[in-house]
């Protein structure tokens, strides 16, 4: 139904995400009120990833999807997040991985917080993952050389959006859609 590895290199959908220990009935169980905690959210999400540490990342995913910043992700805002890291288009899916990438949500996104987001990405993925041929600091500086068109140390959405459009590499790794190689 929905390709979860849209948003992470993972090859489960939400279909088999929900069946495997969470169907409906767990869902209602767990979540009664029909919202998902940080730590409910977290702790599902870190299953699909044994080999490494998934919380920081799963912070950061939690933050860019609970948009009221209540704590909790509603129905809404779930089915948001699924539409737009499964089914929309580039530009939408390149847009919520900005808003992710800027943490500090003042509208761009400096060195450490890409930095702080690679870091967050090869924790997950565990020590035995490949992807770690750079450092976090060594990626985020490729990454900084090849947007920032202006020199100014920080991405611009214009930046970001225009640099993985035009990058094909850069595009799958910060989407974490297809593997790179």
């Amino acid at each position: 139904l929905v390709i979860l590895h849209s948003l992470v290199p993972c090859a489960y959908t939400w279909t088999r995400v929900l069946s495997h220990k969470h169907t409906h009935a767990h869902i209602q169980r767990d979540c009664p009120s029909g919202q998902l905690s940080k730590k409910k959210f977290i702790e599902v999400y870190s299953g699909f990833f044994p080999d490494g540490n998934a919380e920081e990342f799963c912070t950061h995913v939690f933050r860019t999807f609970d948009k009221d910043n209540s704590g909790r992700i509603d129905f809404k805002e779930f089915l948001l997040a699924i539409n737009i890291t499964s089914g929309g288009d580039p530009e939408e899916k390149l847009e919520w991985a900005y808003q992710m990438y800027d943490i500090d949500g003042n509208g761009t996104i400096e060195r450490t917080e890409m930095v702080e987001i690679i870091r967050a990405i090869y924790s997950m993925l565990g020590t035995d993952s490949n992807v770690a041929d750079l450092s976090p600091e060594a990626r985020a500086e490729e990454i900084f050389e090849k947007m920032d068109e202006n020199g100014d140390g920080v991405l611009t959405r214009e930046e970001f959006m225009k640099g993985c459009m035009e990058d094909s590499q850069l595009k799958a790794m910060l989407l974490a859609d297809e593997p790179v190689e």
